[in-house]
């Protein structure tokens, strides 16, 4: 009996190592263990229901791309009638991007269910769903190569982001570009991570890229940190580089061409006008330290003294993080004209600073996340539900000239909008087609009999007017127009019988051709 124990001690011990070895093989990866699929589940709800009721409280304008380069070329591929901007006409911007959206419109005209509400949200809704999917894989990702205590406040960073905020549900290639990017940074290799997968995170760079061509400018410095890591570098170039790089470019050419009707290579045509011919400059130009000076601070909002001092504290774990970061800015600043989110895709990255930063702060991290609650809760819903929402309520009640009950039908209502160019969404926003018109402003690209419509209004409104329609029959039913042109033409809407029937808030900051009101005229 006493040599029998030993043996079987010696058994039991075996088979708690095989047990071990098989518990650790299931759990080898973290995503994988029961667990962290439940808390996956709840974080993505969470962040599901947050999207959502972001996407809610976001009901004003940022800048005219979100209609004009997205919603109004779905609208035109789907129901034939529309304005396509200059751009459509000279073959620099794809199609892949709103051919997302007009699948969507596509499904809702065959269900009959196309109204112009549903128009309005469910590419927006799409967007939601997409940032909260992305929320909840960033979560994962900064948890598989930090602390659980710093992703944790990475993640609360991320979440009360005020221009995260303001810019995630909207229907602009920066935030697809930017929500893809997040998705492909997860099967980025950074150091640390354990969910790597050099065919995933390419797929996805190239599919933000096909969406955005300048997304290459935030992947060019991760692309050569993978290169110079790698140990298979030919493998590297000629099993991912090259097949999924010509993958996109002949994906994205189809679809463009098919559209187009013609052979077109918008990438070439894209770097042709904007850098080549400097066209970007012609909506505006911005001294080289913008980005340093204030485009940053903006976009960071009160996040920017955490950045620089998670910057400071997690520079050498992160480095390749922070130099994408300055690089992106740094390549940016370089570039004439300059926007807030050009610069977004980097937010994400900036995050991990910041919950660095907290996580570092130990008493003082409670004081601090308030803070941030705060001062980003109000900057969000300040300009998600005040600043510049005239934009989309003069359309609101513009669709009322699409009741066929109203006193003019739509075939009767000429609307006239007197603004500086795309400064409201066009047909996406009120489906119908009633006859409308604004001013134009497309930049010179050498054609004969060149005119930016937009100038030659504003600098002498009146005349422009007095020509334009010397002939009464011509004139339209209503004009749109900010409170600040309406002295300079009152003589021709005196003269006309336009009547002011709706005064419609747009901004406390008004600026240049920018007025504080939209006025609606209509003629009696």
């Amino acid at each position: 009996m006493e040599n029998i124990r030993p043996r079987l001690k010696f058994g039991n011990k075996i088979d708690n190592v095989k047990l071990r070895k098989r518990k650790s093989h299931l759990y080898s990866k973290k995503d994988e263990c029961p667990l962290n699929n439940g808390l996956r589940v709840r974080l993505f709800v969470f962040c599901l229901v947050l999207r959502l009721i972001n996407c809610l409280l976001v009901q004003t304008s940022f800048v005219p791309d979100e209609y004009w380069q997205s919603l109004e070329v779905s609208h035109h591929m789907v129901f034939n009638y529309g304005y396509l901007t200059w751009e459509w006409k000279e073959g620099i911007r794809g199609f892949s991007y709103p051919l997302l959206f007009a699948v969507l419109y596509k499904i809702l005209y065959l269900l009959n269910y196309d109204s112009v509400l549903l128009l309005k949200w469910i590419p927006r809704i799409f967007q939601a769903l997409l940032a909260a999917f992305a929320d909840v894989k960033f979560f994962f990702l900064v948890r598989s190569f930090e602390s659980q205590d710093v992703a944790k406040w990475t993640f609360f960073c991320h979440l009360c982001s005020w221009f995260t905020w303001f810019c995630c549900t909207r229907t602009l290639t920066n935030t697809m570009e930017t929500t893809i990017t997040s998705l492909a940074l997860c099967y980025f290799p950074l150091a640390g991570s354990k969910t790597h997968s050099s065919k995933k995170y390419l797929a996805l760079v190239a599919m933000a890229v096909i969406f955005r061509p300048t997304a290459l400018i935030v992947w060019f410095p991760l692309l050569m940190y993978h290169f110079w890591k790698e140990d298979n570098k030919q493998r590297l170039i000629t099993h991912s580089y090259i097949p999924l790089g010509v993958s996109a470019v002949m994906i994205s050419t189809t679809i463009d061409c098919i559209f187009y009707g013609k052979w077109t290579m918008v990438q070439f045509n894209f770097l042709k006008f904007n850098i080549f011919h400097g066209v970007a400059d012609f909506y505006g130009s911005h001294p080289w330290h913008w980005y340093f000076t204030q485009g940053f601070a903006v976009v960071m909002g009160p996040h920017l003294p955490f950045f620089l001092h998670g910057s400071v504290l997690a520079i050498k774990k992160h480095k390749i993080l922070l130099a994408t970061v300055v690089w992106t800015v740094v390549v940016y600043s370089f570039l004439p004209h300059k926007e807030f989110r050009f610069i977004y895709p980097v937010l994400p990255f900036c995050m991990v600073f910041c919950g660095a930063s907290l996580a570092n702060l130990k008493a003082w991290r409670r004081p601090a996340a308030l803070f941030l609650i705060v001062t980003n809760l109000g900057l969000a819903l300040y300009t998600g539900l005040v600043h510049q929402r005239g934009s989309l309520d003069v359309m609101d009640h513009l669709q009322i000239l699409c009741d066929r009950s109203s006193i003019l039908t739509p075939t009767q209502a000429d609307v006239l909008f007197l603004m500086p160019c795309h400064s409201t969404p066009y047909y996406s926003h009120i489906h119908c087609p009633i006859k409308m018109k604004f001013l134009e402003c497309p930049p010179d690209l050498g054609q004969e009999g060149y005119v930016d419509e937009a100038k030659t209004f504003f600098t002498e409104p009146l005349h422009w007017l007095t020509v334009t329609f010397s002939n009464q029959s011509s004139l339209p039913t209503h004009l749109i127009l900010f409170d600040v042109l309406e002295e300079k033409i009152s003589t021709f809407i005196t003269v006309n019988n336009f009547v002011r029937t709706r005064e419609i808030f747009h901004t406390h900051f008004p600026e240049g051709q920018i007025g504080e009101s939209i006025f609606i005229y209509e003629r009696h």
